[in-house]
């Protein structure tokens, strides 16, 4: 009994209670998605929702959901939009290696799913060129307790 009431609260904590699933920035919610794996070929891609996020390689419609904590390389230095707008002047981050994170929880209507780079540059998801390849290297632990899940937990939509 007192497993199912963990359980329960662990769920709570990653957002998988009453029917909600692990989702992609608030902006992907509408769009089909799956959770990343170890090993994916993500692209980065526009949904035209307002949002870049990964696609699958297996269909590029679909968004990769990923985890905070996972780790990523790309297969080349990422570049980014540092306005976020497409068309204005670009920066690259001379790293190939990064964590997903998410930002701004507390934030509503906000861009929550970023990349952290070994430099300690924080980079939105949203802001990163299109076409550009990465590969899901490490899943993040499962949570064993409420504390570690709440780390985990991405911001969720509300609507």
């Amino acid at each position: 009994m007192r497993e199912d009431g963990e359980k329960r609260r662990l769920q709570q904590a990653e957002g998988l209670s009453e029917g909600r699933s692990r989702m992609c920035d608030y902006s992907l919610h509408s769009i089909k998605s799956r959770p990343a794996e170890i090993g994916d070929k993500l692209t980065t891609r526009n949904f035209g929702t307002g949002t870049r996020g990964f696609s699958a390689s297996e269909d590029v419609s679909v968004v990769v959901c990923v985890r905070p904590g996972t780790e990523l390389s790309f297969a080349e230095e990422v570049t980014f939009s540092a306005t976020g707008l497409v068309g204005w002047w670009h920066k690259v981050i001379s790293h190939k290696t990064a964590i997903f994170r998410q930002i701004n929880k507390e934030k509503i209507a906000a861009h929550h799913d970023a990349l952290e780079f070994p430099d300690g540059r924080i980079v939105l998801l949203t802001f990163l060129l299109e076409g550009q390849q990465a590969t899901v290297l490490q899943l993040p632990a499962e949570p064993k307790t409420v504390g570690e899940a709440e780390a985990q937990r991405r911001a969720t939509y509300v609507g």
